[in-house]
């Protein structure tokens, strides 16, 4: 038979297919926000100036939505697999679900008035924001490598628009276009890695990777080495680690304060979430490779981040630099991540949440305070105690998180990881854990100047004796924020609790 026959017979043959199984509830929250940014979209499309109202409710109800099929999932407890373990849905990717979405939702609240007060698009605005949150809900289930890619890319991309926000101001168009050209060159670098893991592995799913990984020869093998590093400086620009991290004062500072906050606390968790993913599913065989790579970026972002810090008088810039530090602080665990892979993991989880919850704290009161101040200069800030003391305060509890007092989050926190990387009893995790400490003296001195100025300075001259009101929105993302960081501090369990499921925390 001539192959032109055989084609024929071939294509007149019945085909069988049998589609894939969905657990329609396991991806209950990803469909939520599917639909709220195709409604978001209809909306803005239908209403067009009259849709700026609903806006920020139709998405603030979104997330609360969203919300309800994660607390479904995490009542039923267990881990459901997806698509031959491609996608994974389990406590720990859970509790990262939630804490993306609740984030944005903060997010919102610090954005509903801020927005409507300046000169900016607001409907494409949510449904950007939204679409990156997607992003980060599928990045916190994927395990595996065009899963990954694809999430990042989704994220990302309104991330970028997001940062340029501000049309009209130079200094915006420049950190829009300073995070789109060093995020292309970031992923050009990440997606030349994951083929090289492609190629080693045969396949796309980490867990094959890791398993070949083990079985390949320790020596002689220079592409594996070349992969990983390439994976992980991919990532290291997401999490603007040291010598990665250019891009990010200058994108914080121009782009709108909201939308910084969403960058320094959800975007920097996502980029956490995806090298968890990759080191502890596929990687962690090449222990030998990856930790010293990770000793290196995490003492050069937390010292690098915090000496920068020092010098700055831009309190938007100061907690830029401060966030690149924390990322260091987040990074140590992988230093000991072959000793204790559940510990090190842990800590690190732990960690993304209660600096999510200090973090959004910290530049609410920042976006208050400048309502008054129209300024985040720290001169500016001199002696807010006395027209605005409420805000003033709280700031102070935030930046006494963030160095890591007790009983605030923060301290938590802090204190796994040096459990952590002390208790790996390697002379990479001793000499991690002496420099944290010295970092973790550094940061408190600046942190403290900026209280010592709110509180004590006196503020300069033409200051209003008393302060505009602050919105509700506004004060409830504060209020938030600040519960959430003494609850973590004070009851720590609320997170250990859901993080010490063993296997099952790995995603099963």
């Amino acid at each position: 038979m001539s192959l032109a026959a055989q084609l024929v017979a071939q294509v007149g043959a019945p085909v069988s297919f049998r589609g894939p199984t969905i657990d329609y509830h396991a991806l209950a929250p990803e469909i939520v926000l599917s639909a709220a940014v195709v409604v978001l979209v209809l909306l803005d499309s239908i209403k067009l100036e009259r849709a700026k109202a609903y806006m920020p409710v139709v998405t603030n109800l979104a997330l609360l939505g969203a919300l309800i099929p994660l607390l479904t999932l995490a009542y039923d407890g267990g881990t459901r697999a997806l698509f031959g373990g491609s996608y994974v849905v389990g406590p720990m990717p859970l509790m990262l679900k939630a804490m993306f979405i609740v984030t944005t939702y903060v997010v919102v609240l610090l954005s509903t008035n801020y927005m409507a007060e300046g000169d900016y698009w607001e409907s494409e605005y949510y449904t950007l924001l939204v679409s990156s949150l997607l992003g980060m809900v599928v990045m916190a289930s994927s395990r595996d490598l065009i899963g990954i890619f694809v999430a990042l890319e989704l994220l990302s991309i309104p991330a970028y628009m997001l940062a340029s926000w501000r049309k009209g101001d130079v200094r915006s168009n420049e950190a829009g276009l300073k995070y789109f050209l060093m995020g292309v060159f970031a992923s050009a670098v990440l997606l030349y890695g994951m083929s090289l893991v492609y190629g080693l592995g045969g396949s796309t799913r980490l867990e094959d990777i890791g398993r070949v990984l083990a079985d390949a020869p320790t020596d002689g093998v220079p592409v594996v080495t070349l992969a990983l590093v390439f994976v992980v400086i991919g990532f290291a620009f997401k999490v603007s680690a040291v010598p990665f991290h250019v891009w990010a004062p200058d994108t914080y500072e121009g782009a709108p304060t909201p939308v910084t906050t969403f960058l320094a606390v959800a975007s920097k968790a996502a980029g956490f979430v995806a090298l968890i993913s990759l080191v502890f599913y596929a990687f962690l065989p090449r222990a030998d490779i990856i930790e010293p790579l990770f000793f290196v970026l995490a003492i050069g972002s937390m010292t690098v981040g915090n000496l920068a810090a020092l010098r700055q008088t831009n309190v938007v810039r100061m907690l830029a630099y401060s966030g690149i530090a924390h990322a260091g602080f987040m990074l140590a665990p992988f230093v000991v991540a072959g000793s204790n892979p559940f510990r090190s993991m842990q800590s690190i989880v732990v960690y993304l949440v209660i600096y999510a919850a200090m973090n959004l704290g910290a530049f609410a009161c920042v976006i208050a305070m400048a309502r008054q101040t129209r300024s985040a200069e720290l001169k500016d800030l001199a002696g807010v105690v006395r027209s605005m003391p409420g805000l003033a305060w709280c700031m102070v509890l935030f930046l006494a998180s963030l160095i890591g007092m007790p009983p605030l989050g923060g301290w938590y926190a802090k204190f796994g990881v040096f459990k952590v990387v002390v208790g790996a009893e390697t002379g990479l995790g001793y000499a991690t854990a002496i420099i944290m400490a010295i970092n973790t003296a550094i940061a408190a001195y600046y942190y403290l100047n900026v209280a010592k100025t709110m509180i004590f300075d006196d503020p300069p001259e033409g200051a209003p004796v008393r302060a505009p009101r602050t919105p509700p929105s506004l004060a409830a993302a504060i209020a938030i924020s600040l519960v959430a960081t003494f609850a973590f501090g004070i009851l720590p369990g609320l997170l250990t609790n859901v993080t010490s499921y063993g296997p099952l925390a790995l995603g099963g």
